[in-house]
């Protein structure tokens, strides 16, 4: 059995997050997705969701292409693997050949783990739909 392991925020889902799990699933029998706390957001990105874990988790474990849902609580993927023994690991194409990745294939080849990149949906991210809701609010609050 093939057990693949991808992790996000997944805060204002949208169809990034259901293409990178459909893709995912078509790699493995088993999809773990790892859904990063609140408390992890705040400290890797200085920032809050917009939606809260709870519900994020909830959005999450709904998607037919999960098996599985546990919450990210850090960012060491190693740990994570040492948890639940994946064999593969799938994550968006914008951290192929980073240092960040780099290291986390050097360490992921040792213990056998693939790690396998998809292509990041261009033009869409949460980022970018929280930017649009906060000018269309900044907009009605101007014609109030």
């Amino acid at each position: 059995m093939i057990i693949g392991y991808t992790t996000g925020v997944f805060d204002l889902f949208h169809i990034g997050h259901l293409n990178i799990l459909r893709k995912a699933k078509q790699n493995c029998d088993k999809l773990v997705v790892g859904v990063t706390t609140d408390e992890l957001l705040r400290k890797y990105k200085n920032k809050n969701p917009i939606i809260p874990f709870e519900e994020r988790l909830d959005i999450v474990k709904s998607i037919k292409y999960v098996d599985e849902v546990v919450p990210q609580e850090d960012m060491n993927k190693l740990s994570h693997w040492e948890k639940l023994k994946f064999n593969v690991v799938f994550v968006g194409d914008d951290w192929q050949n980073t240092d960040k990745w780099d290291k986390i294939e050097k360490d992921f080849k040792a213990v056998g783990v693939e790690i396998i990149y998809f292509p990041y949906t261009k033009g869409i991210s949460s980022t970018l739909i929280n930017e649009i809701l906060v000018k269309e609010r900044e907009k009605l609050q101007k014609n109030d």
